[in-house]
């Protein structure tokens, strides 16, 4: 692939996809399917998973979408900007909607089983709209941003995307700061999900 950008996007896409879907797998398993006492482990592994949706995807890869490929892909190409529009919409509800699954999850944790369908329910539906907001990016924006830009959009593309060090990617530098977020998420996820 020639544009960094275009990679980095990809790549995010994927560890957040690999994410969302290891939250699906724990959802459908529960807390503590084997009765091993990993109750409060579990919770423990949903919290640092949204935790790392609300600090990285919301807060560094959204703006960046945002205030840099999509305005540039409408200009040089109109025609996708109803797709667009939908991502940004997507985009402006995001934060609010992992900060209400976080709080969901602690009403069911602190609260009990009365609390439990809320968030399950609330968070399939979630994940279904995290990952059909990557697909509408990865099969409308980013070919046509691939067809339409130009070189001079693919550098400055290229240099703000490759700033992005998404803490959870393998093939980056772990960065110290999310040594902990990453443990607990990688290490503590219940087998057969994760690791551990």
């Amino acid at each position: 692939m020639k544009h960094e950008a275009l990679r980095v996007i990809r790549d995010e896409h994927a560890s957040l996809s690999a994410m969302l879907l290891s939250m699906r797998q724990m959802i459908e398993r529960g807390p503590d399917p084997d009765g091993k006492g990993l109750h409060d482990q579990y919770f423990d592994v949903l919290r640092a998973m949204l935790f790392y949706i609300d600090e990285f995807p919301e807060k560094r890869h959204h703006p960046k979408e945002s205030d840099l490929l999509f305005p540039r892909v409408a200009r040089a190409a109109p025609q996708v900007m109803p797709t667009i529009e939908q991502l940004e919409r997507d985009h402006m509800t995001g934060e609010n909607r992992v900060r209400e699954l976080m709080h969901l999850l602690m009403a069911w944790e602190y609260l009990g089983e009365t609390r439990r369908t809320a968030f399950e329910l609330a968070a399939r539906d979630y994940i279904g709209f995290y990952l059909e907001h990557m697909r509408l990016e990865e099969t409308v924006v980013l070919p046509e941003a691939e067809r339409s830009l130009d070189e001079s959009d693919w550098q400055a593309l290229d240099v703000a995307f490759s700033t992005n060090q998404d803490p959870l990617n393998p093939h980056l530098p772990r960065d110290p700061a999310f040594d902990r977020l990453f443990t607990r998420i990688v290490m503590r996820t219940p087998a057969p999900v994760g690791l551990g």
